[in-house]
């Protein structure tokens, strides 16, 4: 998938140092669910790759900008009588913020997933409310705000909100 210079590629063994290098820094973790490690070093991104290419199918992948590894875009598919949905998540190294990036892989993350998986009807996300940044992402891809999801998870010792933001295949 690529849009201008914006890769969304399957991860690569040989990912596993570049991916440390933007995932070890506090500010992409605080963002983050506590799975996602902190410190993060190249074993922790051997472990996540190994993960990601023995899906099936494939659903979590590598950012990539001007030839570089910038972060990381996937979507959880769920079962039983939430198969129907899966839930989306991004994440870029510090130095790529602010740029559109994460808007670019998530628009065209969104549509593979679409195309991808024809019983699938939803997409949706659940950043902290105190992540702004997040917030503008999903929606100037596409995703609506739903609602607020009141005292709802806890992160570094923090309890915080969570916004529900969807997105809906159109038939």
């Amino acid at each position: 998938m690529r849009e201008g210079s914006i890769v969304v590629r399957e991860w690569e063994e040989a990912d596993a140092e570049a991916v440390a290098e933007q995932a070890n820094d506090r500010r992409v973790w605080l963002g983050l669910r506590d799975a996602f490690p902190h410190p993060y070093g190249i074993e922790d991104g051997k472990r996540f790759i190994a993960m990601a290419r023995a899906m099936t199918p494939r659903t979590y992948f590598a950012i990539e900008v001007e030839g570089r590894l910038a972060g990381g875009i996937g979507y959880t598919l769920h079962s039983d009588v939430q198969r129907i949905g899966a839930e989306v998540g991004y994440w870029l190294g510090h130095e790529f913020w602010g740029r559109g990036i994460a808007t670019t892989a998530l628009r065209l993350m969104t549509k593979h997933a679409f195309e991808a998986d024809p019983e699938l009807r939803r997409l949706y996300a659940v950043p902290y409310a105190s992540n702004a940044a997040s917030a503008r992402v999903l929606e100037k891809a596409g995703y609506t705000r739903e609602g607020t999801l009141r005292q709802s998870a806890i992160k570094d010792g923090r309890v915080l909100d969570q916004w529900m933001y969807a997105i809906v295949r159109v038939s």
